[in-house]
């Protein structure tokens, strides 16, 4: 595979993941588009790194680093949206902005 193909599949899950986050009213579901644009963004990054500099270790860090925060915001996000629920009973993303101050 070339780097134009793995930019390519990039794009597409920055893509779909942008739709969706976008186009969906339900928190959960938003949070799974994000999910996927920074999916798009890893792959883009390790394709950066395996095709311009692959004898560098330091790529594989910072593609490491990279799904570990998305691991711990993700981790995050749920915990927060799970507390919003139990509390309020709110799952819809227009329903959350009578939280605001």
């Amino acid at each position: 595979m070339t780097l134009h193909l793995f930019l390519l599949l990039a794009a597409g899950l920055f893509a779909i993941g942008l739709f969706g986050a976008l186009a969906q009213q339900s928190i959960v579901m938003i949070m799974m588009g994000i999910e996927l644009m920074i999916g798009g963004v890893i792959v883009g990054a390790a394709a950066f790194w395996r095709f311009l500099a692959p004898a560098v270790g330091s790529g594989q860090v910072i593609v490491v680093a990279a799904v570990v925060a998305m691991a711990v915001e993700m981790a995050m996000g749920f915990a927060v949206t799970t507390a919003i629920f139990r509390t309020r009973r709110i799952d819809m993303a227009d329903m959350a902005k009578d939280l605001e101050g």
